[in-house]
């Protein structure tokens, strides 16, 4: 065999010798990599911490096919949250539980986002405080009946002056959540996007519900004005405390003598 063959053979051993030397040095590095990123990943603890098997509308009621176990980084896990470790009957604990505010899958259950298993759902959806009262309304004063539970109205109030012949328009309550419309509490399961009812009920502070009821004697007509979502962390619990007598619903008599207004106290005592 010439010497220059013998060379080219020669270099070509060596070269395959250096490419598998090479490769299984690769292979053996990415098996490391992999190993201790298992290592890692399994020595991350988890905790299961119960979470929302599904979609889930204000005033439906939590079930087996609506909560799950899932297991959550044991680092990740705050305050409120419903864990296996801490409630372990949890699942037959809440069967039945009213939900307040809207969860969506996957979420973890929080004591702030449900009520409790009794039926009265209403009042289990007010937030302590609040009062629920509801106004009557038509197409034309429920924004063409666009307005569905939790959307945040304006009630105006319209009336005739005291000439008889214009009319007044005073915003009463502003920024005010809809807790539902006629009987409804929550978006219909079909998926319509409107709600044509005759009743809305609101929440209302104490002050806001004199008011309302006031304004419901008064009024010719009281109107919703639908409000953007944007509005929901505005104040909502102004109103128009000068329809109340003495602004506070206290009561108060007018009496006129000698040409002179005299006003009496809640305990008949002249001032």
């Amino acid at each position: 065999m010439k010497p220059a063959r013998i060379i080219i053979l020669a270099v070509a051993v060596v070269a395959a010798g250096m490419a598998g030397f090479l490769a299984m040095r690769l292979t053996g590095g990415t098996a490391a990599v992999q190993e201790s990123v298992e290592a890692v990943v399994k020595r991350e603890p988890t905790i299961n911490v119960l979470v929302s098997a599904a979609n889930l509308p204000v005033g439906s009621r939590l079930n087996d096919d609506s909560m799950r176990w899932m297991p959550w980084p044991e680092g990740g896990v705050v305050e409120g949250f419903i864990t296996e470790q801490n409630r372990p009957e949890a699942m037959k604990e809440l069967q039945g539980v009213v939900v307040r505010l809207p969860i969506f899958e996957g979420e973890p259950l929080r004591a702030e986002k449900i009520a409790d298993s009794s039926s009265r759902i209403l009042s289990s959806l007010l937030p302590s405080g609040k009062r629920a009262v509801s106004t009557e309304i038509t197409v034309a004063t429920g924004a063409g009946g666009f307005i569905l539970p939790n959307d945040r109205v304006d009630v105006i109030m319209v009336r005739k002056g005291d000439d008889k012949t214009n009319y007044l328009t005073e915003t009463v309550l502003s920024n005010v959540r809809v807790l539902a419309i006629d009987q409804r509490i929550e978006e219909s399961e079909d998926g319509a996007k409107t709600v044509v009812g005759t009743t809305a009920t609101l929440e209302l502070t104490p002050d806001q519900a004199k008011v309302i009821i006031v304004a419901q004697q008064m009024a010719d007509r009281l109107s919703l004005t639908l409000r953007s979502v944007a509005d929901a962390q505005e104040e909502d619990t102004s109103a128009a405390n000068y329809l109340l007598s003495g602004d506070t619903g206290t009561p108060s008599i007018q009496v006129i003598k000698s040409g002179e207004v005299v006003k009496e106290n809640t305990t008949g005592q002249m001032q």
